[in-house]
């Protein structure tokens, strides 16, 4: 996964996600299918998604394996809140201040988070009950809980995650917007504002977006005024993955799975997470502003090629454009990423180049990551000798998730090579 921007329901072999990505389990999906992680940590990490995929891109290699390896770090990255971990001195770390606990919150155990979760759902049969409850001496763990829930119809996996997000940052804007389709297939996306201001966006999406096994995840994600976020999934089947789907749609409605996101009781669970001294502002919207990335992107889009789609404006390192020659669809994805000497080795190994003027160049061929049948990238890495690295791939389909549309990316490797040494990148 060197480089591509996941929101909300990726595949697990892909890569969002972040899930998610639909939405916020996307951080369990974008860890591969081998990797086995618990979801209820992974989805309440998700609102980090842009943080943790700019850590992902950082220390990625060409083929993924390095991204796989970071994700597996679990609860060092998928905080509880939403500051962004720093990366310190030893000796700075003394002085940092650390999370604390409200007085008044109550202790939420794991026993706490499944009893609430079955006393919310229908009347029906459960089984598989896990969870985890709020533990002051691990500050970095979510609490969640999850169950295999039978209404007479047959079971299916319910689970919900909760976390604390700045009100009105970017992280709590992201966990409510729809998916871009490009990387994460639906069936449907609403967003509902309620009584109290909060917002809660549903998804009815798949488990895999390419479809090779047909276990729907509908998911449920509400952020509230002041900061509270839960996320709400459900299956057709009694586990997100390997097991048989057990009914044709998962257990709750669109309007449960609402009202199970917006119950007050997960809002006290909330409340009770130590708070981060540190969360007390972010960057400016306009530093996550992707426009300019986008209209530089498209400025070098060779004569030929129309623009048929793009992504939004809200990641300032990474963008997408969906081009067409008449030949078919074709997507082209860039980060453009500062500081990233410290990983040079990782990234420029065997078989890269290095130019006249110290750039180094990685050129790779192979397949497409997200199980879209007959997908292939084509990838050109770049980095500058102070660091700024620019990485552009190209596929042969609009979608990775989708069937080949053509024999070959639209671009050529060349083409590629021009986009990625283009002058243009630098302020």
């Amino acid at each position: 996964m060197p480089m591509e921007r996941q929101y909300n329901d990726s595949d697990s072999d892909n890569s969002h996600g972040d899930a998610f990505e639909v939405r916020l389990s996307a951080a369990l999906h974008d860890a591969g299918d081998t990797f086995d992680a618990d979801r209820g940590a992974l989805v309440a990490g998700g609102t980090v998604r842009g943080r943790r995929l700019r850590l992902w891109r950082r220390t990625t290699v060409l083929g993924g394996a390095a991204g796989v390896a970071l994700a597996g770090v679990g609860g060092a990255l998928l905080v509880p809140w939403s500051g962004a971990p720093s990366e310190r001195s030893p000796s700075a770390v003394s002085t940092t201040p650390h999370p604390t606990v409200s007085p008044t919150a109550r202790a939420v155990t794991s026993d706490d988070m499944i009893s609430m979760l079955e006393k919310l759902l229908p009347e029906g049969k459960f089984g598989k009950a896990e969870g985890r409850g709020v533990d002051p001496s691990e500050p970095l763990a979510a609490p969640y809980a999850q169950v295999v829930f039978d209404d007479g119809q047959g079971p299916g996996a319910v689970s919900v995650a909760v976390n604390r997000v700045l009100p009105g940052g970017s992280d709590a804007r992201q966990a409510v917007r729809c998916p871009d389709k490009v990387y994460t297939p639906y069936d449907s996306c609403s967003t509902t504002h309620l009584p109290d201001a909060s917002v809660v966006t549903v998804v009815k999406g798949y488990e895999y977006p390419d479809r090779r096994v047909d276990t729907k995840l509908w998911t449920a994600n509400l952020v509230t005024p002041d900061g509270h976020h839960v996320s709400v999934s459900e299956w057709n089947a009694a586990a997100e993955k390997d097991a048989p789907i057990s009914r044709d749609e998962p257990p709750l409605s669109a309007v449960q799975l609402k009202d199970l996101a917006a119950a007050q009781e997960w809002r006290g669970v909330v409340d009770a997470i130590p708070e981060d001294p540190r969360q007390t502002q972010e960057p400016p919207a306009a530093q996550e502003d992707g426009g300019a990335i986008r209209k530089t992107l498209t400025s070098l889009v060779p004569k030929g090629l129309k623009v048929v789609a793009h992504g939004s404006d809200d990641d300032a390192q990474f963008t997408y454009v969906v081009v067409d020659d008449g030949k078919g669809r074709s997507l082209v994805q860039i980060n453009v990423q500062p500081g990233m000497s410290d990983v040079a080795d990782q990234l420029f190994g065997a078989g890269s180049e290095t130019l006249a003027d110290g750039t180094r160049v990685a050129e790779k061929k192979q397949p497409g990551e997200k199980g879209g049948a007959g997908v292939v990238m084509w990838t050109v890495d770049t980095l500058r000798t102070d660091g700024f690295r620019v990485v552009v791939s190209a596929f042969n389909s609009g979608s990775q998730q989708t069937a080949a549309t053509r024999t070959a990316p639209a671009l050529t490797m060349k083409q590629l090579r021009a986009i990625a040494l283009s002058p243009k990148w630098r302020p």
